[in-house]
């Protein structure tokens, strides 16, 4: 997903959040990288040298981050007649059930 990509009944995504789908280990980085517009690898490289320098300051801000972020939701961004398919055989199946 890029930052083009929006829920078709929302507006785009706006605020900060972590990114599991482009991230390695919680995906902060990544959010990071994608709500200012940086490149992921230069926000790792930021991080990784804030590890090598001050190491305990940055993993509890790292910790802090993942534990306050929300995880980026996930929004579909396909065709809308597959979207309607799908929404409407998604709440087909809860009925039966």
């Amino acid at each position: 997903m890029n930052r083009e990509t929006w829920d078709r009944e929302f507006e785009a995504l706006r605020g900060l959040y972590r990114d599991r789908e482009n991230g390695w280990v919680f995906g902060v980085c990544a959010g990071i990288a994608e709500r200012f517009n940086f490149q992921v690898a230069t926000v790792r490289v930021v991080a990784v040298i804030g590890l090598l320098l001050f190491f305990w300051l940055t993993a509890a801000a790292y910790l802090a981050a993942t534990l306050l972020i929300r995880e980026k939701p996930l929004v579909y961004s396909g065709r809308r007649q597959e979207n309607d398919f799908w929404r409407t055989y998604r709440r087909d199946s809860r009925r039966r059930s």
